[in-house]
C-alpha cells in the first residue's frame, strides 16, 4: 500500500470521529473548545467506545464486546448494547441514564438527552427495540419502547412514553405518547442542523382544557340569557366555508389525537 492510499484510508476511518466532535460543537452552546469536548463529554466517549464494541460484536466476539460496553457504562453512565446500530452524527447530551437496546437502529444526526430509554418489551427475540430515523430529537426522560419506528425529523417530548409508530416531522408528547399535528402540515426539519428547542412543544392536555373552559363559558352565557327571560343568540353550526363546526367531543378528540367516537 502506497503512502497516499494509506493516508486516504486513515482519513476515511477518522471521518466519523471528526463528525462526532463537530456535532457536539454544533448542538451544545457550552462546548467552548476541542479539548473540552474530547475530555469532558461522556456522550462522545460512549459513542466511540460503542463503535469499538459494535465492531467486535459483528465479528462474533460477543463476550468481549459486552465487557467493553459494561466498562463504558461504568465510565460514562450511558448503556449502549454492542448490537445496536448507530449512524453518524449522534449527539448524546449529558447522557446519564441513557439506555439503548440491542436491536435499536439509530439514523444520522439524532439528538438524545439524559435519561432516555430506547428499550424493548416482553421476552420475544428478534427485532424488539425502536428504529429512530434521521434528524430525530428525543427529549429528557423519554421512553421509546418496542419495535416502533420514529419517523425522520420527529420530536419526542421530555417524559413522553412512546409505544406506537411516530410519523415523520411530527411531535409526540405525554403518556402515552400522542402525535401533535400543526395545521395538518408537515414541518420540515433540516437534517444537519436539527432544531434542539425540544422544550417548546405543544401541550394537547392544556389545549383540551382550554377548549372545555371555552365551551363552558358559552353554556354559562346561554343559561344566563334564559334565566333573564331572553332567547340566547343562536350558536353558529358552520364556519365561513360552510363546513360543519365540530362538537366539543370531536374538537377535544382532534386535539388529543383520539378517535372521536371512542367515548373520550
Amino acid at each position: 500500500m502506497s503512502a497516499r492510499s494509506a493516508r486516504s484510508a486513515l482519513r476515511r476511518r477518522l471521518a466519523p470521529l471528526r463528525r462526532d466532535v463537530e456535532v457536539a460543537r454544533e448542538r451544545d452552546p457550552a462546548a467552548r473548545s476541542l479539548a473540552e469536548i474530547l475530555l469532558c463529554y461522556p456522550g462522545l466517549h460512549a459513542i466511540w467506545l460503542h463503535r469499538v464494541a459494535h465492531a467486535m460484536y459483528l465479528r462474533r466476539m460477543r463476550l468481549p464486546a459486552r465487557l467493553l460496553s459494561q466498562a463504558s457504562r461504568f465510565l460514562t453512565g450511558i448503556e449502549i448494547h454492542p448490537g445496536a446500530t448507530i449512524g453518524q452524527g449522534l449527539f448524546i447530551d449529558h447522557g446519564m441514564g441513557v439506555v439503548i437496546g440491542e436491536t435499536t437502529e439509530i439514523g444520522e444526526d439524532v439528538t438524545i438527552y439524559q435519561g432516555v430509554t430506547l428499550g424493548g418489551t416482553g421476552k420475544q427475540t428478534g427485532k424488539r427495540h425502536p428504529t429512530v430515523g434521521d434528524g430525530v430529537i428525543v427529549g429528557t426522560g423519554a421512553r421509546v419502547l418496542g419495535p416502533v419506528a420514529i419517523g425522520e425529523g420527529a420530536k419526542v417530548g421530555a417524559g413522553a412514553i412512546v409505544i406506537k409508530d411516530v410519523p415523520p416531522n411530527s411531535t409526540v408528547v405525554g403518556n402515552p405518547g400522542r402525535t401533535v399535528v400543526r395545521d395538518g402540515q408537515r414541518v420540515e426539519a433540516p437534517r444537519r442542523e436539527p432544531d434542539i428547542e425540544h422544550t417548546r412543544l405543544p401541550d394537547p392536555v392544556a389545549e383540551a382544557m382550554a377548549c372545555l373552559v371555552r365551551r363552558l363559558t358559552e353554556l354559562e352565557r346561554e343559561v344566563a340569557e334564559l334565566r333573564a327571560g331572553r332567547t340566547p343568540p343562536e350558536r353558529p353550526t358552520t364556519d365561513a366555508d360552510g363546513d360543519c363546526l365540530p362538537t366539543a367531543q370531536e374538537e377535544i378528540a382532534h386535539i388529543l389525537g383520539l378517535n372521536g367516537g371512542a367515548g373520550i
